[in-house]
């Protein structure tokens, strides 16, 4: 009898430590939220450079505008506008979709650019 509660106790034990293991793994897994990617798009003489660009779904884009004159950037299909932006003024937006977004500037159409999130 004393032999099948030492096996019963150590099988218990065991069962205890193996959740508690499992319990911190999960922990840990949970603890490393991925960090969203970021980049730059910067506007300088006149156009948007890089003029297109590719980027995983999640990413955060900023414009920051390094020209002497103002300028917005603006989705053509109205997923995304900013104000006017003066000299080192930034705008971001955060890419939740995949997709291909063509925009512009609206003080300057002739100014266009794309971002492609995949």
């Amino acid at each position: 009898m004393r032999r099948s509660v030492s096996i019963a106790v150590l099988t218990a034990a065991l069962v205890l430590g193996m959740g508690t293991v499992a319990i911190s793994q999960k922990k840990s897994l949970a603890a490393a939220p991925q960090k969203p990617e970021t980049t730059e798009v910067k506007i300088d003489n006149f156009s948007f450079g890089p003029g297109t660009l590719t980027v995983p779904v999640g990413t955060n884009v900023t414009w920051i505008n390094r020209d002497d004159i103002p300028h917005t950037v603006v989705s053509t299909e109205g997923v995304f506008k900013s104000k006017v932006l003066d000299t080192d003024e930034k705008f971001s937006f955060t890419f939740s979709k995949a997709g291909t977004y063509p925009y512009f500037c609206s003080i300057h159409p002739k100014m266009t650019g794309k971002v492609i999130v995949q």
